[in-house]
């Protein structure tokens, strides 16, 4: 055999190696209902967690003052709000009573960076769980409540993810206002 023929062969056995993986994962993405949801709640849930992280503590309480600003939450009520909606939406799903006041952070007594980051991860892990439980199934069965209002655990789930992403756009603000590149812009979201 060749040196090159080698070569070549090593090289394609390398890149089926590390490509199989991403190859098998599209086909979960494409072939099954969780997989398609799962893909962009935990797109959001790395960008957003991360974005969270990125601001340090003593800038948790900053909301913007300057301009059109008035009455908006503190970066800290933002998380927060933001992981009681997350369990607010997937205890609908579950057709358990969702937390009161998630409008106003809920009953959560977090209120550090590091027990808000908590509750922010518990509240996105709590998610991953129910949308793997999503199917083509159970997708349009019916879900009601305050959160997500009569809907599907499908709608319910497509929900949180609009949620979660209407108020990351929020929080981008918030850090460049600070000065904070948000760290899926500088490619550091993890």
């Amino acid at each position: 055999m060749k040196s090159t023929n080698r070569t070549e062969i090593v090289c394609a056995a390398l890149v089926t190696v590390f490509l199989l993986p991403a190859t098998i994962m599209a086909q979960d993405r494409a072939t099954t209902m969780a997989g398609s949801v799962g893909q962009w709640w935990g797109l959001i849930q790395r960008q957003f967690v991360s974005l969270a992280d990125a601001m340090p503590e003593d800038k948790y309480s900053f909301k913007p003052t300057n301009g059109e600003f008035k009455d908006v939450r503190t970066f800290a009520e933002q998380v927060k709000h933001v992981a009681c909606a997350n369990f607010a939406f997937f205890n609908e799903i579950e057709h358990k009573e969702p937390p009161p006041n998630c409008e106003t952070g809920g009953p959560e007594p977090a209120r550090t960076k590091s027990e808000l980051m908590k509750y922010l991860r518990d509240s996105f892990a709590y998610g991953d769980r129910v949308i793997r439980g999503l199917t083509p199934a159970n997708a349009l069965d019916p879900v009601d409540g305050r959160y997500g209002g009569p809907s599907t655990r499908l709608g319910i789930s497509t929900l949180a993810i609009w949620h979660n992403s209407d108020h990351y756009g929020q929080l981008v603000v918030y850090l460049r206002m600070n000065g904070i590149v948000p760290p899926a812009s500088a490619g550091t979201a993890r």
